[in-house]
């Protein structure tokens, strides 16, 4: 049930839809409200996940050279370790590996070490952490570091349009209200990235998350896809 807690042993809730053509999309929000029911479309139920893996395996194939190209270049100018890999949350609260190509220098620790400030959520992520080279930002900036997620779309885990996963650490802290944001699969580029706060930290566009699900058709996720090609060029101008 939505209210109950929703992380026990550090996993989140199934929460596939119902059978119907309704499913319920909230629980509590957080003002207290509680969320409005959405249809669950043809598009969403049949159609999205075969474009996904069928447009994934185009754009794979397309953008190749380029792959190969940051590759090379990830190898030459940060070393061995090209692919970066990381847990995160997808949909019904599966945990899945992503993979970007690495944009920071080596760690220098060899354990974990306690962290600077109180919460991991407001720091986990600083632009002056000292791994950060002129090229990794280029490569962050142009969301050519993402391109190795075309596998994860390719593999059913991701979706080309759709939520930013996130850390399962941050997942555990979520509000219930929160926990909408996993019915569907995480997503590529999504209304967080287009957003103009791409820049902060995802677990602060949740607000964004369900604005989507409850705008998910073709022409929103095709809207989006148009749309993020040149956000993408003109943040690698900068």
């Amino acid at each position: 049930m939505i209210g109950d807690p929703l992380i026990a042993n550090g996993a989140v809730p199934d929460l596939a839809a119902p059978a119907g053509g309704l499913e319920a999309v909230a629980g509590i929000r957080g003002d207290g409200n509680v969320g409005a029911r959405r249809a669950v479309t043809r598009y969403e139920r049949y159609a999205k996940a075969p474009l996904d893996r069928c447009a994934g395996v185009v754009l794979a194939i397309v953008a190749l050279p380029i792959i190969v190209i940051v590759a090379a270049a990830v190898r030459i100018r940060l070393g061995k370790g090209v692919i970066y890999k990381q847990s995160r949350v997808g949909r019904n609260g599966a945990v899945f590996t992503i993979y970007k190509f690495r944009t920071m220098a080596p760690d220098r620790r060899t354990a974990v070490l306690p962290l600077a400030c109180p919460d991991r959520r407001v720091c986990h992520k600083r632009d002056d952490d000292p791994r950060h080279t002129p090229f990794g930002r280029f490569l962050r900036r142009s969301s050519m570091d993402e391109l190795p997620q075309l596998w994860n779309v390719i593999r059913g885990e991701m979706s080309l349009v759709g939520p930013r996963p996130e850390l399962p650490h941050i997942v555990e802290r979520y509000e219930p209200w929160q926990h909408e944001r996993h019915r569907v699969k995480p997503g590529i580029t999504g209304f967080w990235q287009l957003s103009g706060r791409a820049g902060g930290l995802a677990y602060e566009g949740v607000d964004l998350d369900i604005d989507y699900l409850q705008k998910l058709s073709f022409v929103t996720d095709l809207g989006v896809l148009l749309r993020t090609v040149p956000v993408a060029v003109g943040r690698s101008g900068r």
